[in-house]
């Protein structure tokens, strides 16, 4: 069967990019880069927090902008969290415990830790070598500073080029996976499960695929294809609205399961803790018991933050933002929001509701209650408290429609990006619109193929970015310092803005005349 034919193809690919080779890459360069800005994250803390989240009434934080393709900073965060918060923060975090343990939050978080400051590098850089393409919009990724930053190394030109193309290719590929099949897989599961149609779901299309998938799908590409055709700015205008009510929505009513389970709470961090280490008996005993609970701790927070993958970047470089620096701090807030509040909200709902003592999920044997999967848990955590009429497992199906279907248009702009740099930015429609066929294929596959693909095409794509971050973190620093050292020390420098000497010029007399 062709899909087998997949499944076995993709699992040998997979094992080489999340084995030990990728994951010391990812967490490596998130620990480089950490201490080479001196644990920005924490020692620039009040920096990073006053100029995100303490700067959102900021009129020049959360304007419109009327220059064409160029969206605020606020708009950036909100369509890179579209794309950020999807599945990998529900049916992802409990797919990570079903497998990993209660353990694998930790090492979550952990990659969190480090995710930080490689998503303020990628941001940094992104903004750096960012130029306008042929529509007079800026385009800014991972392949641009390949190409002008790697490749601007001695002898390093052909490397540059090629890993930047390779780059681009794996982004594209990722966008179905990450962005489009496993977002719809997951969303077709969660509502037919909640609002299940029997005259739908009991007529089978083929092979256990009933018309009610189907007719999920279709009504998710057409709305995919009516924003998304309609570029970044309009994408950028849903996610503003559409992201802080899901997120704030989502976390409240996680608040409220774990309050009912208050008692629970301490025993759950407990268990995150000391199972990080001692892993229970279903995911093994000793080194190997640690390694699974690592490795789905590591991939699931990736799959959720995109850390280290060179995605979110490409959104960030549209803001009107002038400073590397100031995008580089949302790409701190991004990952924190991400990881260390809604991941973390998912995972304690999980395990304070019952997931200690049985209940949906019981953390001593890895049993998932009669009736639930990964991709349903938390939905069947949230009936518990709110049974009547089904409403905690719709409250959930409506969460995770509203954060996958973000996520699906926020990665059709990173494709959109990567198609741009091989093919042109007159042509990126086209792509567009074989983003938008390809969501069928997330209804009517299975939810673990959907997944597995999604995880190998997110190492893929991470492997030359993060080549090009360590490479450039001495200019990260550079700039870094820079800023520092002007915003903070109040010494008389010029501005680090620009790789490019136009740019250069017209940015640092705008930031010197306080323009920003």
């Amino acid at each position: 069967m062709i899909l087998d034919r997949i499944a076995e193809i993709n699992g040998s690919i997979n094992g080489v990019v999340w084995g030990a080779f990728g994951l010391f890459l990812l967490i490596g360069t998130g620990i480089i880069t950490t201490l080479c800005t001196k644990v920005f994250q924490v020692s620039r803390l009040g920096l990073w927090w006053k100029n995100t989240i303490g700067s959102l009434f900021k009129k020049d934080v959360i304007s419109h902008c009327k220059e064409k393709g160029v969206i605020s900073p606020f708009q950036a965060l909100c369509t890179a969290l579209a794309a950020t918060v999807g599945t990998g923060n529900i049916a992802g975090v409990a797919a990570a415990i079903c497998v990993g343990g209660a353990g694998a939050v930790f090492w979550m978080w952990v990659a969190a830790f480090f995710g930080m400051m490689t998503n303020y590098s990628e941001n940094v850089l992104g903004i750096y070598f960012r130029r306008k393409n042929s529509n007079d919009e800026w385009s800014g990724g991972a392949m641009y500073y390949l190409q002008d930053g790697l490749g601007g190394k001695k002898n390093c030109k052909w490397l540059g080029k090629a890993l930047a193309v390779l780059f681009c290719i794996f982004a594209m590929l990722a966008s179905f996976g990450i962005g489009s099949m496993g977002q719809v897989n997951k969303i077709v599961a969660n509502v037919s499960a909640a609002f299940d149609i029997k005259a739908l779901s009991s007529i089978e299309v083929f092979e256990g695929i009933s018309l009610y998938n189907v007719i999920i799908g279709v009504v998710i590409m057409i709305l995919t294809a009516v924003i998304t055709l309609g570029g970044v700015k309009r994408i950028a205008n849903v996610a503003e609205k559409i992201v802080p009510f899901m997120v704030i929505l989502y976390v409240v009513g996680s608040l409220v399961i774990i309050g009912v389970h208050y008692d629970a709470i301490l025993p759950a961090f407990k268990a995150i803790f000391v199972n990080a280490f001692k892993p229970e008996a279903f995911v093994g005993g000793g080194l190997g018991g640690v390694i699974i609970a690592m490795t789905n701790g590591f991939k699931r927070g990736v799959f959720s933050n995109e850390a280290g993958l060179g995605s979110s970047v490409m959104v960030h470089s549209n803001s009107s933002v002038k400073e590397p620096v100031k995008q580089g701090m949302w790409g701190i807030f991004e990952v924190f929001a991400d990881t260390m509040v809604v991941c973390t909200m998912t995972a304690l709902v999980v395990l304070t509701s019952g997931g200690l003592n049985g209940g949906v999920f019981n953390a001593a044997t890895g049993e998932i209650a009669a009736g639930y999967t990964d991709a349903t848990l938390v939905g069947g955590a949230f009936n518990q408290i709110f049974p009547w009429g089904n409403i905690g497992q719709r409250f959930v199906a409506i969460a995770m429609f509203l954060f996958a279907f973000t996520t699906v248009l926020g990665w059709s702009h990173y494709g959109s990006k990567a198609w741009e740099y091989l093919f042109g930015a007159k042509t990126t429609i086209v792509f567009r619109i074989i983003h938008v066929c390809t969501i069928i294929f997330g209804a009517v596959l299975t939810s673990s193929l959907a997944w597995d693909i999604s995880d190998t095409f997110n190492g893929l794509m991470m492997i030359p970015n993060l080549i090009g971050v360590l490479v450039l973190v001495p200019l990260v620093m550079k700039i870094t310092k820079n800023y520092i050292d002007r915003r903070i020390k109040g010494k008389d420098v010029e501005p680090e803005i620009s790789y490019d000497a136009a740019t250069q010029a017209e940015h640092a007399a705008a930031i010197k005349n306080g323009e920003e």
